[in-house]
This record gives C-alpha cells, sequence and structure tokens, in this order.
C-alpha cells in the first residue's frame, strides 16, 4: 500500500512539475489567441472587410459576370494579395472560387481558394505574386460549380 501511495505521489509531483515548466516557459509571451483584448483593440470585421477594397468592377467568367475588389493596397511581386469575388447569384458558398496572379497557365504562380464570407457573401480570395511579375500580370478567376462546371475569366489588378 505504502508502495502505491508513493508511485501516486511521484505522479502527482511530475505533473505539477510539467505544470510548472509550461507556465514558466509560457510565461515570456502568451499566443496570440491567449491575450485578452477587448473588443476596441481588434477592428470590426465587417469595417476591415468593407472598406480595406478597391473595386475592380466587373469581369466576365466564362457566361457570368461576377463584381471584384481588390484589399492589400497595390499587387506587389512575391506578396500576399486580396481579391473579393461577389457572384451575381447567392449560393451559400457552394461554389468553389480560386484566383492567381499572372498569366492563364498560372506558370509560377500561386493558387488561391476562396473562402465564402456569408455576411457580405461574396468570397474571399489570398494569393501571392508571382516574383517577378510577368509583363501581362492579371487576376484570374475560375468558377467550379457543384455540377463540376468550371469557367475562367481575368481582370486588371491594381499594380504598383
Amino acid at each position: 500500500m505504502k508502495r502505491r501511495t508513493r508511485v501516486f505521489s511521484t505522479l502527482i509531483a511530475l505533473q505539477f512539475g510539467v505544470a510548472l515548466i509550461g507556465a514558466a516557459c509560457g510565461a515570456k509571451e502568451a499566443p496570440d489567441s491567449a491575450k485578452a483584448q477587448s473588443p476596441a483593440d481588434e477592428p470590426a470585421p465587417e469595417e476591415d472587410h468593407e472598406h480595406a477594397e478597391d473595386p475592380l468592377g466587373t469581369a466576365t467568367v466564362g457566361d457570368i459576370e461576377v463584381e471584384l475588389a481588390q484589399g492589400h493596397g497595390v499587387v506587389v511581386a512575391g506578396e500576399e494579395a486580396h481579391l473579393v469575388v461577389k457572384l451575381p447569384y447567392s449560393d451559400g458558398g457552394s461554389t468553389v472560387v480560386r484566383a492567381w496572379l499572372g498569366t492563364a497557365d498560372r506558370t509560377l504562380s500561386y493558387v488561391g481558394k476562396g473562402e465564402y464570407a456569408p455576411s457580405h457573401d461574396d468570397y474571399d480570395i489570398h494569393a501571392t505574386a508571382p516574383d517577378p511579375l510577368p509583363a501581362e500580370t492579371l487576376w484570374w478567376i475560375e468558377l467550379e460549380q457543384p455540377d463540376g462546371t468550371k469557367r475562367v475569366g481575368s481582370a486588371q489588378p491594381i499594380l504598383e
């Protein structure tokens, strides 16, 4: 019985020691998700989404006319760019929307997949621009509908 008690006590001491070490290591800087922030510290997602974009107008993707906006400022070689795609109908996020910067053949391009934003009924896409940028750099947009139909179109980005 004494042996079981000693083993149990040792295990508790080890767990306590691991907890203390973890707390000491984490005391230097808590991860972002653990930091307490008041709502005033963060921009509201609605504000950020609506005010940080420049309209690009409309583009024809296959036989569908979509509205586009570019976020994160101008496109810079090797850096992330943001494209917002608004379909002419509400699909609840069932269309797969992809976009990339560069040429139609995607050479040296990084393709971003859209994330549906239900509060705006549009798709947010983040893609890294190729470095160097091709001379005829365009935003290329691909729509893949639930039935597998794919359509591709392009639009002029805002470049530096």
